[in-house]
């Protein structure tokens, strides 16, 4: 497995791995562009992918503009091999060291990156958008868990 940060030139793979999960999908593939998210890792932010044998098969993306995790996504085939965790705290340690704001994401109800992010030690506080789980991590909280 190799970490490391996430280029213009690994997008496509980044949407193959988006769009293979099971939990979290989007409603329309063609809502995320490659744009966007090439915007979000060389403008907004910074994105991380992890690699194996050449194929991309996690990533996650950190937004300063938003405070916002944008995405952290494993392939179905890769999951609950430690990958998501290594790409949660490589991003969380990356951001808190570019700032000290509040950090949050949201997720589906229900599902299992709801209960890993509060395994991660992130807090619950409130619903967001469509009926998701909004979560909050402060500096604070991020350097006791670590």
């Amino acid at each position: 497995m190799i970490f490391r940060e996430a280029q213009n030139d690994d997008i496509q793979q980044i949407q193959v791995v988006r769009n293979a999960v099971k939990e979290n999908m989007l409603s329309d593939p063609a809502l995320v562009t490659d744009k966007d998210c090439s915007d979000y890792i060389t403008q907004r932010g910074k994105g991380w992918v992890c690699e194996i044998d050449g194929e991309i098969v996690g990533f996650s993306i950190a937004d300063l503009v938003d405070n916002n995790i944008w995405a952290l996504f494993v392939h179905p085939d890769f999951e609950a091999k430690g990958i998501g965790k290594i790409l949660h705290d490589t991003m969380l340690d990356w951001y808190f060291a570019q700032q000290k704001e509040m950090v949050w994401l949201s997720t589906s109800p229900g599902t299992r990156a709801e209960k890993f992010y509060a395994l991660q030690g992130w807090k619950v506080t409130g619903v967001y958008g469509k009926g998701e789980t909004r979560f909050e991590m402060t500096a604070t909280e991020w350097e006791h868990k670590k």
